[in-house]
């Protein structure tokens, strides 16, 4: 194990009816003038939104609204609630929605205290030092980015999906109540089993040894797909709600990964695909997961020979370790199917998707290579495109 700090300063609120308490949790970290951030009719046809609103009038606390953040956030949202705030004297931005209003919250509360482009800080050119504090009431677990320091943005201007990972973004609370998330969608759902798994993924597989992580992801893995599956059975069972939401921000927050290599080679390949095609970041990732499997493998066996075993229960009695991992990525797929997600990228995109365009992309955004478990070089890359089709 690798040294590390740890650092997770967000205080969760968790459980039934928890949403009641935003107003004087807002108020208890210091909320004075709030820029509400949500996507829009269900928060608002559900009543949530209503209930925040009167939370926080009860407190006294003064709001704006900036709503209809949608899948894939985008960077002219960003700015528009860069001005809002800066007009309004936002104190404190508090999203109320999934990953991608929680990211479009972090973004404009990194560019409302920054004199030039908040894009400075996706791009490289800037490292953030201040944001406007962060609040969470999460509706919908998938991206764990209620526990995170991390954003993804879409630049319009050129179709790039970047990120920006810092401690200053980690929220201040994060409201979580599993019953918000049982009137979701079944394709929502299934979408964050597969991101939450695939942000442990970048962690698990690693060249660093650390066997208590390791030990703990598998657990988390296991226990993501078992209850996955009874959610597709009985969406309205409460303890599984509360197993998946709680799933996915510990497996992002950074536990999965303290004294760890992290790899992240399989999010950077499908961001090209969600950021182009404007797929679902999880339907995305059910198939490029699986063919970089397959290809690291090739190469270094290791942890892909453990995960068949330890996480897809495959029996390694009289097999050879090229069977084990072969076994093992063909249940994760069997899995991804069971969830109603297809492992194909030409059936999700609706067609054969350019991977001219998007390896091209992908180098101009990570440069010539990327990843850790295998160091993959924009040919690899390509190659791992082209087993997804």
């Amino acid at each position: 194990m690798d040294n590390f700090i740890f650092y997770s300063p967000t205080e969760f609120i968790f459980g039934k009816d928890t949403q009641k308490r935003t107003g004087e949790t807002v108020r208890r970290f210091g909320g004075e003038k709030v820029l509400l951030v949500y996507g829009g009719r269900s928060a608002e046809e559900s009543g949530l939104i209503k209930e925040i609103t009167e939370s926080l009038m009860k407190e006294d606390i003064e709001y704006s609204i900036l709503k209809g953040i949608k899948p894939n956030p985008t960077d002219d949202r960003v700015y528009e609630g860069i001005a809002q705030a800066m007009r309004e004297g936002s104190t404190f931005i508090l999203a109320v929605g999934g990953g991608s209003v929680i990211d479009t919250a972090k973004a404009i509360a990194l560019g409302a205290v920054y004199n030039g482009d908040f894009w400075d800080f996706f791009c490289g050119k800037e490292k953030p030092v201040a944001a406007l504090p962060v609040g969470v009431v999460l509706t919908i677990p998938a991206a764990g980015s209620e526990g995170s320091g991390n954003s993804v943005i879409t630049r319009l201007d050129g179709m790039h999906k970047l990120s920006v990972r810092t401690n200053v973004l980690r929220p201040r609370f994060a409201i979580m109540n599993p019953q918000l998330t049982m009137t979701l969608p079944w394709f929502q759902t299934a979408c964050g089993a597969v991101d939450m798994l695939c942000h442990i993924f970048e962690r698990y597989f690693s060249n660093t040894t650390a066997m208590l992580v390791n030990g703990y992801s598998e657990a988390i893995m296991r226990d993501i797909m078992a209850r996955a599956l009874e959610l597709k059975v009985n969406p309205d069972d409460y303890e599984a709600r509360a197993d998946i939401m709680w799933a996915g921000t510990i497996a992002h927050n950074g536990l999965c990964g303290v004294g760890k290599e992290e790899d992240w080679a399989t999010h950077r390949i499908e961001h090209e695909v969600s950021a182009i095609y404007d797929v679902a970041h999880g339907a995305g990732l059910a198939c490029i997961a699986p063919a970089w499997l397959s290809f690291v493998a090739k190469r270094n066996p290791d942890m892909v020979w453990r995960f068949a075993i330890n996480v897809m229960g495959v029996n390694p009695d009289g097999l050879t370790t090229e069977e084990i991992i072969e076994k093992g990525i063909s249940s994760l797929k069997d899995f991804y199917h069971d969830l109603g997600l297809t492992t194909s990228l030409t059936e999700l995109i609706g067609k054969t998707p350019d991977i001219d365009a998007l390896v091209n992309s992908l180098e101009t955004n990570m440069g010539k290579s990327l990843g850790f478990y295998v160091p993959l070089s924009m040919e690899d890359c390509r190659e791992i495109y082209k087993s997804a089709l």
